[in-house]
């Protein structure tokens, strides 16, 4: 794609699939009548993915910048990182299989904003994959205590994560900018959703 789609280029989603979000902007959400518990668990999720990805953050690089020991980092960091990378997955997959078919028999006109955001979830997926792959890399190399491969693992790890988790910021966005205005516009038991 060149059109302004791709997810580390874009800066937000196309304007003609923004409509609701202007009949509905982001500074009217809390509070509003169509805000049911549903839509606000899973907002509640996505913040809480944005919070573990910001911790993870902070502590490779407290780890990268020798603040932390190897042992420490390790126990601080292997257990955050398998929650943060099994339920991004799961929430996924719910989203492709239950929420989107239903967005996307509601409201014909985001159609292809829907298409878009799981083209999004399968690069993810392939992201979370390399994230992995890189982990496993760094963990074995800690079990080593050699310093230099050590760091060379860990500078690698950061940016594969980094281009994890930026290329989600951006998806979580855009994808709350589709979703939440849809829900205030038709309510969760509209939608069927509760």
């Amino acid at each position: 794609m060149s059109d302004g789609t791709q997810l580390d280029q874009r800066t937000g989603l196309p304007e003609e699939w923004l409509f609701l979000l202007k009949e509905h902007p982001r500074e009217d959400w809390p509070g509003h009548g169509n805000l049911g518990p549903l839509t606000e668990f899973w907002l509640a999720r996505h913040n809480g993915f944005r919070q573990l990805g910001k911790t993870l953050d902070e502590l490779l690089s407290e780890f990268r910048e020798d603040r932390i020991p190897v042992d420490r980092f390790g126990r601080l960091f292997g257990p955050r990182l398998q929650q943060f990378l099994s339920e991004l997955h799961h929430h996924h997959m719910i989203e492709d299989h239950h929420y989107f078919p239903v967005f996307m028999a509601a409201e014909k006109r985001l159609v292809s904003g829907f298409e878009l955001l799981e083209g999004d979830h399968e690069l993810i997926h392939h992201r979370i994959e390399a994230a992995v792959k890189s982990a496993n890399k760094l963990f074995g190399q800690m079990g080593t205590r050699d310093r230099d491969a050590i760091r060379r693992a860990a500078d690698n790890f950061a940016g594969v994560s980094d281009t994890l988790i930026s290329g989600l910021m951006r998806h979580l966005d855009d994808e709350e900018d589709l979703i939440v205005p849809l829900i205030l516009d038709r309510s969760e038991r509209e939608l069927g959703l509760s």
